[in-house]
């Protein structure tokens, strides 16, 4: 299988231009640069098997922060790429309408689930789109699936309320919190496939460590009030700092922004050549995508400019 394209590679980047991973400024993910604190972890979390009680709390939490509507449920999985990755095996095989460009793992799993590509079956849309932002419109008739990864920056843009019915609605926890490590997603939507999608994750899908982490995340609203706050007037400093070096501004969300630039391989070189990290896409050569730089790290990147 060929491997896709994503952001990150930071390895072989290191490989190719040198110095130690801590050196590297990596701006190719849109994952949030000051994660939530973790805090302490209970012994038991790491010790005992996931109890019931921690994943009612998670999904209780989950319910209240992304104000999900009575009828409609949640479930918490091992990360959204797991959930992208069995979703297609929830249905019997027919045609996908995928809005692209986009985040490429969705045409991966309809593609190997054997779905056809057309209309008049099901709709994914990635909202708001990675890499260009572009938010998508209510749903219409039939299966409908909204990536909402990274709509916790403007949840007021979100698709949650009309989740039910033929709408299921995606969450990622890595990236609006910045800890895609702990492998933490969620799912909306109807108890239906809720319960289907339950049964292909098995038994305790989620690790004690994420169940406790993400439950204190999602109750903690004063701390998501102050990072969006702080994700819009770093992603304004980085359009300034950018299009001052002579790109424009072609899209993104406060998490990650999209450029226009002349050549976005040659600008990927020349910031790789000060350990800086970005994100280039094969089908559009004028494309340069960067996340935020880390509080401390920001002279790193205007060096390398």
């Amino acid at each position: 299988m060929n491997e896709r394209d994503h952001g990150g590679g930071l390895d072989a980047a290191i490989a190719r231009w040198g110095g130690e991973r801590d050196g590297w400024l990596d701006l190719s993910t849109g994952i949030n640069p000051v994660p939530y604190p973790l805090g302490d972890i209970s012994p038991g979390a790491w010790t005992a098997l996931p109890d019931k009680a921690a994943a009612e709390r998670l999904k209780a939490a989950a319910r209240s922060f992304w104000q999900v509507p009575e009828g409609a449920g949640v479930l918490a999985a091992p990360g959204a790429s797991a959930l992208i990755a069995r979703l297609p095996a929830l249905w019997p095989k027919g045609h996908v309408e995928i809005a692209e460009p986009t985040y490429n793992e969705w045409r991966a799993a309809f593609d190997g689930a054997g779905w056809a590509t057309g209309p008049g079956g099901a709709t994914v849309a990635v909202h708001p789109n990675n890499p260009d932002g572009r938010l998508a419109p209510p749903p219409g008739a039939g299966l409908t699936i909204y990536d909402e990864s990274f709509c916790d920056v403007m949840p007021g843009a979100s698709h949650v309320a009309r989740a039910g019915g033929d709408v299921l609605i995606l969450k990622s926890f890595g990236k609006f919190w910045g800890l895609a490590g702990l492998r933490l997603g969620f799912l909306i939507g109807a108890p239906e496939p809720l319960a289907r999608m339950a049964e292909m994750l098995g038994p305790w899908p989620v690790s004690g460590p994420a169940l406790e982490v993400g439950a204190r995340a999602l109750e903690d609203a004063g701390w998501a009030e102050e990072t969006r706050a702080r994700l819009a007037a770093d992603a304004d400093r980085l359009d300034a700092l950018i299009q001052g070096a002579g790109a424009r501004v072609a899209g993104g969300t406060t998490l990650f922004r999209l450029y226009e630039v002349e050549e976005a391989a040659a600008w990927q070189e020349r910031l790789a050549e000060h350990h800086v990290w970005s994100r280039v896409f094969p089908y559009a050569p004028g494309w340069l995508r960067l996340g935020l730089p880390a509080p401390e790290r920001w002279a790193q990147l205007e060096a390398a400019l």
